[in-house]
């Protein structure tokens, strides 16, 4: 990874909570202009989520797994981005996956951020939607070949 060295915790909504929230209501909420209620869910309880932390313990960026395979809350503070970051989010969410014997990972990427799934070996299934106001595409990736590489297919 090119960029700043960082620390990745995994853990329960308990413990990530207060930094993965402040991560997401910069990026969705303020900067995205996503409704403050669309932003939490019961899911946020029950799913495994991820954190990145720069040097100083700033929180950087987030995403969660939730239990079954899909992908979610993929976010990164805007002067973070380009440096790695949702890659390496998205790599730890994808090892957890393996790890939990998932066969098939679904997300809702933003169609602006679709190639950026893409180079983890998501694939685009079906139409564009419109989620919380902005354009999105349900993309998947397959474990079932274990190179993660093979396609198949929620914020």
């Amino acid at each position: 990874m090119t960029g700043p060295a960082i620390r990745l915790v995994i853990g329960p909504w308990p413990a990530l909570r207060s930094d993965a929230s402040s991560i997401r209501e910069a990026v969705f909420v303020e900067e995205q202009s996503v409704p403050l209620e669309f932003e939490y869910d019961d899911a946020d309880a029950v799913s495994l989520h991820a954190v990145a932390y720069d040097s100083a313990g700033r929180p950087l960026g987030t995403g969660r797994l939730l239990p079954d395979g899909h992908i979610g809350r993929m976010a990164v503070h805007r002067h973070a981005r380009g440096a790695g970051i949702g890659g390496a989010i998205l790599d730890a969410l994808i090892e957890e996956a393996r790890r939990r014997n998932h066969r098939r990972l679904l997300l809702h990427a933003q169609t602006r951020a679709r190639r950026f799934y893409e180079t983890r070996g998501f694939r685009a299934e079906g139409d564009e939607f419109m989620e919380a106001g902005i354009p999105h595409v349900l993309m998947a990736l397959s474990l079932e070949d274990g190179t993660g590489d093979a396609p198949a297919a929620g914020r």
